[in-house]
C-alpha cells in the first residue's frame, strides 16, 4: 500500500470514520471517479490546490465534481492573490501528486473550502490519496475533517 493512501486512512481512522477506501481502474478526474463508484458527477469531492502567491503556500479548495473555482471568489476568500500550484509545491506540501490529492493527510497544515454544493449530499468521494484510490465520506464530516470553512466560491 502506498504512503499517500496510508496517511489518508491513517487520517481518516483518528478521526473515528471506517473509510470504505476503493481501488478503481481511473480517477484522474472527477468524471473517470464518478464513473467508476457509479455516483453523479457533483458527488466527487475534487481537491482544486492553489498557491497563494504571498505566502507561497498551497492552499485547498474542495468542490463539487462539476463545478469550477471562480479565481476572483477563492482570491478573496483566500485574503493575497492565488497563483496555479506546480506539481512540485503539491508534492511537498500535501504529500500528493496531481490526480490523487486528498482533503486529508496532507504533509503540512492547509488553509482550506469547501463547496456548498458537496453538503447536499448523503455521501460524496474523494481521492484518497492516489490516482486509483478514492474514499467515501459524509460531506458534513469534511470541514471537521480539513478545517474547511463553507463558502461560495464557484463560478
Amino acid at each position: 500500500m502506498s504512503k499517500s493512501l496510508n496517511r489518508v486512512r491513517a487520517a481518516l481512522d483518528s478521526a473515528g470514520l471506517v473509510p470504505e477506501i476503493r481501488e478503481v481502474d481511473k480517477a484522474r478526474t472527477a468524471q473517470e471517479a464518478a464513473d467508476s463508484v457509479g455516483c453523479t458527477l457533483d458527488q466527487i469531492a475534487k481537491s482544486i490546490i492553489f498557491r497563494a502567491k504571498t505566502t507561497g503556500m498551497a492552499v485547498l479548495f474542495l468542490t463539487a465534481g462539476g463545478n469550477r473555482v471562480c479565481d476572483q471568489k477563492a482570491t478573496a476568500l483566500a485574503g493575497e492573490p492565488l497563483g496555479k500550484a506546480d506539481a512540485a509545491l503539491i508534492r511537498t506540501q500535501t504529500g500528493f501528486a496531481i490526480g490523487g490529492v486528498a482533503p486529508v493527510g496532507h504533509l503540512t497544515p492547509i488553509r482550506a473550502w469547501i463547496d456548498p454544493r458537496l453538503l447536499a449530499f448523503d455521501t460524496v468521494w474523494a481521492a484518497a490519496g492516489t490516482p486509483r484510490h478514492v474514499f467515501a465520506v459524509a460531506p458534513h464530516c469534511l470541514p471537521e475533517l480539513t478545517g474547511a470553512l463553507v463558502a461560495d466560491f464557484t463560478l
